[in-house]
């Protein structure tokens, strides 16, 4: 500690005087029903205070001429002992009001001296303004006391006893177990001036100091007192006993100066006979009283508070009213919660500190500011609120504000927690230190405007959807922020709909841009959220329909955060984007003679004059602006046009499938848990897993990719060493993708920096020893990829020569190696020659005093001071800094000019260490293409991997797909069992053929009784698809299939409260759009169509849509009913199978045995009675509902055997088959067939035909679909 900020020491006592002063004495021992003594020796009182200061128990003995014995009289005790000073053993207090007046009467008022406390066993004098308050007062707060506990001693400020010149003034609690040691800023004259501006003329009061204080931005350390365990008689804040008790009665000098502390005069004010202020409370017997429970903390904190409330209402009462920057309230359409108005009368009364605090959290009141001060990050005012209430961190009231702190080593702990909780954190740092901003001001660049406190500036803001800091992120998996912007068309919600779609992952710095018409159902956009699943969305006000919102809302958790832009101001449009993207220069210089977009990523180029995507991405780096990742993002080049469908080259899952089919989180939880992406992702690398999740969203269609795919993963399984080798050297491969990203950003820590020097010469290694395997390979897959690792080691080459690594790992700092940086060299060389000058200095001291005893000594931020005997005389000019009893030491006028320059040659140093790594990363970000190539190769290699060990976990039966190529589509699946289930001996499952398409039916018309396991046959159908096309082996014995385009999923009963939809309308609105673009290669998955309305209605609705599918569409389905007569309908027509799930029954015991096996034939019931009784409902329900189905029952055969009657045993055809051939007679002759054959690939979405002469809303067959229904006609007629 400097000698600034030492305590004041007491002035010496006078000898033969009393420890207290006389009014203190009579004061104090008044309360013990003493009288004060006339006259005391002065041993006497060294004693007492020996006592005390050593930390002894508070005793008086009987021999002490002092004081008047206080204790408890007992026969078999010797009158001389030393006897406890204990609150129930002895008459403490005294109510006689005589005694209390007499002694204010007598009590003289000294001269004042500045104490941190004033404790019982204080000899410093001090003075007060009226004893009787103080004794009211004392004797208020004493009066909480129960009796059976000791007076606990006050411990006296602890002198360091090394150096008497280097003691702190610290308070010590009675059980001081630990330090707590609080790191102060650098200036806190600048930064911390509590006190209001006051004009000229009003003098400045003296006040009172409630703490050590220290320079507040300094980097220098202070010890608080130990906090005592919670049992403690008092902890840090009762001992304060003149800050609780005796404020109001003393007055102290602000901030004596060093050496020369006189005493303060106070008046004596005349006082007056009170009444008696403390109850007597006595304990006669000797049975032990209750222990006293003193409570002075909370009164001072009330006092405090009220205190801090009133000074502040006033400065800070425009808090009360929030409005943003353009004095909109909140609630107002248009308040903007990132601003916030402040008032110029609060401008004025502002403190240089606070004005810089506010002119940050004033532009982003919507987030969390954490400002750095000194070794610390500090919250104030609602911050501090937050801090406070949701995270416990401890309350005060520093700088004129509430305030918590946390340390600076712990920001990323605290961050994440906030950014938990849904706040965003904004990041506050210093940009430089103490000594640069004496720099500053010492060459002249301090004008008016600069700063007059240390210059800090706003570094970044932290939200869950745009974290880039390793420490913060938790999860390998991408994390997006998203901008969407729709092209609203108000009374026409009917009509396609436009979207431009923005998203980032922020780790590494990947842009994606989609644009698209949508349906109304938004099947595009549905999938979109569906696949991405943003942390963040960025809208504009207004800018999203309601249909689209409810989608979001549904889609997206509770936890995402929602950003709402203004229109065109922030969320900007096509053309303001564009000037932005040129003006900014994000992507390099424009150069002379060439368009400003021409140095735009080819991507980007690409959807230039698109006015939806441009606005979207206008949206987005409005807002990474804000956020000030902007530049670091952008700059980095990294896009890519997404297609959330891409029907050219993969198989379309759309939303409703990706969660019907839980391919990403299950409908339990909403967990990873019992996904597919659980089951088949088993990358060992960060980027990896990413890569394979977006496989997993894009499975392939092309026969010959998929081909590839899978020659490369059974090389995998059948060549040993490969995959071991490979998992051995990269499961510990850091996140290299992310990593790269922030080294581009300058973000990067050094050590990060050398793990990813570290790994790539791993990963060159790696890449050599896996090159030895490909003379083993079939594949042209694997041999290609790993051809196409660029070799990296001519850039590793160059960064290990660059500077030493063995350093920059133990210290963190970059010590180039001679001659790769000149101005690093000319810095040491420099600063050796200060060292050559030091040590002519200490020689040149040692020959003018003519001793060889002088050394140099470094104490904190005091450097090379000269260190010698007190026995040797100095020159004149030569500075003492500090002294014991047996040394002193001194700069002279030389040495202290030599300092100054060996700490701004220091300082310059630290600054050239810093642009070395910038420059290091700027070297290594000019090859970023070849890192990530490597990168995203390594990726590929794990996904392969991941689909190896995949298909070698699927356990026996498993097999190969077998892709074919066919005019029709094909599904043939031989002892198929969901891929979960891995068979052993405590499996159980029962696997099933499904065969569809070629020589067989396309649809399956399954029925069987509930819970007999329809929906898992349709899921893992699904799911074998999937893993077939991603190019895995698939649970089966045989697998043969043509690819699909889509998979169509219409699973499950669930209803859309947010969107105002019942249960059957959104069954509905699912099979909808499942008929309107399902195509002979899509997959049509149908669990219980009809069952939300009536049965009549139902029922038709479900006939209806599978004569749909059957007749027109021809894909390839399964459709699970519990109509049983629709089964009569369809039992002709060729393109439906009957099928159904096998069960026993027994019917004396209402139990049902489900076998789990798909056969041929109708079930004959569903057996909802038995399920009724297996699931618990009391018997006599369930007999009365048997009765009522017998009789609904006997009612339907009577009316089919009188239906059977009029057609005099004709077999049923069905309905269908009757009207498809009315349909074709129809269509002979008809005016419109040609013309509807000539628009045949001109209609809409809908299916409706181009011709003027066809009737809207008819939709006519083709010629091949009409062949189709007269070859199943054919075939009809020809079975009966």
């Amino acid at each position: 500690m400097t000698s600034e900020n030492r305590p004041p020491k007491s002035p010496a006592r006078p000898k033969g005087g009393s420890s207290q002063p006389p009014m203190m004495q009579k004061s104090l021992l008044s309360f013990f029903k003493t009288a004060a003594p006339p006259a005391a020796p002065a041993a006497a009182a060294t004693t007492n205070a020996t006592n005390v200061s050593n930390g002894n128990s508070l005793t008086i003995k009987d021999s002490d001429p002092m004081r008047t014995p206080i204790k408890k009289k007992k026969t078999n005790e010797a009158a001389s002992q030393d006897v406890p000073l204990f609150l129930d053993s002895s008459p403490l207090f005294s109510t006689d009001e005589s005694i209390l007046n007499s002694t204010s009467a007598s009590s003289t008022t000294p001269t004042a001296h500045k104490r941190k406390t004033a404790d019982f066993e204080d000899s410093s004098p001090i003075a007060y303004q009226d004893e009787s308050r103080s004794v009211k007062k004392f004797a208020a707060a004493v009066e909480k006391l129960s009796l059976g506990t000791p007076v606990r001693k006050l411990d006296l400020f602890d002198i360091e006893p090394e150096d008497e010149e280097e003691a702190i003034g610290s308070r010590r609690s009675s059980r001081s177990a630990r330090k707590i040691k609080y790191q102060i800023s650098d200036d806190e004259d600048d930064d911390d001036d509590d006190t209001e501006k006051k004009g000229p003329s009003t003098p400045s009061k003296p006040q009172r100091k409630s703490r050590v204080q220290l320079d507040d931005d300094d980097d220098s350390e202070y010890e608080a007192p130990a906090l005592a365990p919670e049992d403690d008689f008092m902890d840090i804040d009762d001992v304060e006993l003149d800050d609780s008790l005796l404020e109001d009665d003393i007055e102290v000098p602000s901030s004596p100066a060093r050496g020369k502390n006189k005493p303060a005069q106070s008046k004596p004010k005349p006082t007056t006979p009170s009444k008696p202020v403390v109850a007597a409370v006595f304990n006669t017997s000797n049975k032990p009283a209750p222990r006293p429970t003193l409570m002075l903390k909370d009164d001072k904190k009330r006092e405090r508070v009220a205190r801090f409330e009133e000074k502040n209402n006033g400065r800070y009462s425009w808090l009360l009213d929030i409005k943003d920057a353009d004095m909109n309230p909140i609630g107002s359409p248009d308040y903007d919660p990132r601003t916030l108005y402040i008032p110029k009368t609060a401008w004025a009364t502002f403190t240089e500190f606070e004005r810089q605090f506010w002119e940050i959290k004033g532009q982003n009141f919507d987030s969390v500011v954490f400002f750095k001060k000194g070794k610390f990050y500090e919250l104030y005012e609602n911050d501090a609120d937050i801090g406070h209430q949701k995270f416990d961190l401890k309350l005060t009231d520093r700088t004129n504000m509430r305030m918590v702190g946390v340390p600076e080593s712990s920001f990323e702990y605290w961050a994440a927690q906030f950014i938990a909780k849904g706040y965003k954190v904004a990041r506050v740092d210093q940009m430089e230190t103490a000594l640069g901003k004496a720099m500053r001001e010492r060459d002249g660049v301090a004008a008016k405007s600069a700063p007059k406190v240390i210059r800090r500036e706003l570094h970044s803001i932290l939200t869950a959807g745009t974290l880039t800091d390793s420490g913060l992120l938790t999860n390998d998996m991408a994390t997006y922020c998203m901008a969407i912007k729709e092209i609203n068309r108000p009374g026409a919600e009917h009509l396609p709909t436009q979207f431009g779609v923005a998203f980032v992952d922020t780790s590494t710095a990947e842009f994606n841009l989609a644009t698209f018409y949508d349906d109304m159902d938004r099947t595009k956009f549905e999938t979109l959220i569906t696949q991405i699943k943003p942390k963040e969305v960025v809208v504009e006000k207004g800018g999203l329909s309601i249909r689209s919102t409810r989608i979001l809302k549904n889609s997206l958790g509770a936890n995402t955060i929602w950003n709402h832009l203004q229109p065109e101001a922030q969320f900007w449009n096509a053309l303001d984007t564009a000037d932005e993207l040129r003006i900014k220069e994000y992507f390099g210089a424009n150069e002379a003679g060439s368009l400003a977009s021409d140095c735009w990523p080819a991507a980007l180029q690409s959807v230039k004059d698109n006015m939806v995507v441009m606005s979207a991405l206008g949206g987005l780096v409005w807002y990474l602006r804000s956020l000030k990742l902007d530049t670091e993002l952008l700059s980095f080049k990294n896009f890519h046009v997404y297609d959330p469908v891409r029907q050219a080259s993969t198989l379309i899952l759309d939303g409703q499938t990706l969660s019907n089919l839980e391919m990403f989180q299950n409908n339990g939880d909403g967990s990873e848990t019992g996904t597919v992406l659980r089951l088949l992702n088993r990358c060992v690398t960060p980027f990896g897993k990413r890569l394979f999740r977006r496989w997993l969203c894009h499975p392939l269609r092309s026969s010959s990719a998929i081909g590839a795919r899978l020659d490369a993963v059974e090389d995998l399984m059948r060549v040993p060493g490969f995959m071991e080798l490979f998992e051995e050297r990269c499961a510990r491969f850091p996140d290299l993708e992310r990593i790269v990203s922030r080294i581009h950003a300058g973000s990067c820590k050094i050590s990060e920096f050398l793990v990813v020097l570290s790994t790539f010469r791993t990963l060159v290694d790696t890449s050599r020893l896996l090159s030895s395997y490909t003379d083993q390979f079939k594949s042209k897959k694997l041999a290609s990829v790993l051809d196409e690792l660029p070799d990296l080691t001519e850039h590793l080459n160059y960064f290990e020569e660059a500077f030493d690594h063995k350093v920059a790992q133990a210290e963190g700092d970059v010590i180039p190696h001679p001659g790769f940086a000149e101005d690093y060299d000319a810095n040491n060389e420099a600063l050796n020659n200060l060292d050559s000058q030091f040590a002519q200095l200490l020689d040149k001291a040692k020959r003018e005093l003519k001793t060889t005893k002088i050394v140099y000594k470094d104490l904190g931020k005091e450097i090379y001071q000269l260190e010698m005997s007190n026995k040797i005389t100095v020159p004149k000019n030569w500075k003492k800094t500090s002294s014991t009893s047996t040394i002193s030491r001194y700069y002279t006028p030389e040495l202290m000019a030599l300092v100054t320059k060996l700490q701004e040659a220091r300082e310059t140093k630290n600054a050239i260490m810093k642009e070395l790594k910038g420059r290091l990363y700027a070297k290594f970000d000019q090859d970023y293409k070849d890192w990530l190539k490597a990168v995203k190769i390594i990726a590929e290699l794990d996904c392969l991997c991941s689909l190896s060990k995949s298909s070698s976990a699927l356990g026996s039966p498993s097999c190969r797909p077998e892709f074919v190529d066919s005019e029709r589509s094909v599904l043939e699946l031989e002892g198929l069992r969901h891929p979960c289930v891995i068979p052993g001996i405590a499996s159980d499952f029962i696997p099933n053929d499904t065969m569809l398409g070629g020589d067989t039916s396309n649809l399956i018309l399954l029925t069987g009784p509930n819970m007999g396991g329809k929906s898992t046959l349709l899921r893992q159908t699904c799911v074998a698809i999937i893993m077939a096309q991603l190019g895995c082996y698939v649970p089966a014995e045989k697998c043969r299939l043509t690819p699909f385009d889509r998979i169509f999923t219409r699973i499950g009963a669930n209803d859309n409260i947010l969107a105002g939809q019942s249960t059957f309308m959104v069954e509905l609105s699912e099979t909808s759009k499942i008929l309107s673009e399902a195509t002979e290669r899509s997959m049509v998955i149908l669990d219980e169509l009809g069952r939300g309305t009536s049965t009549f209605d139902g029922y038709a609705i479900a006939y209806s849509v599978l004569h749909e599918l059957s007749t027109r569409i021809g894909c390839l389905g399964l459709f699970s009913t519990h109509y049983g007569t629709l089964t009569n309908e369809f039992e002709r027509d060729p393109n439906v199978a009957l099928k159904h799930m096998a069960c026993q029954v027994d019917q004396a015991n209402r139990e049902v045995t489900f076998l789990y096996k798909l056969v041929d034939g109708v079930c004959e019931k569903s057996y909802g009675m038995n399920v009724a009784h297996m699931a618990g409902v009391p018997r006599e329900i369930v007999d009365r509902a048997e009765e009522m189905a017998q009789e609904f029952e006997l009612k339907q055969e009577t009316k089919r055997e009188e239906e059977l009657r009029l057609t005099r045993g004709v077999k049923n055809v069905g309905l269908g088959m009757v009207m498809d051939l009315a349909y074709l007679l129809g269509r002979v002759g008809s005016p419109d067939t040609a013309a509807a054959d000539d628009d045949e690939m001109g209609g809409d979405a809908e299916g409706n035909g181009g011709s003027s002469t066809t009737r809207v809303g008819v939709r006519h067959l083709t010629k091949e679909q009409e062949t189709r229904v007269f070859q199943r006609i054919f075939k009809a007629m020809a079975s009966l």
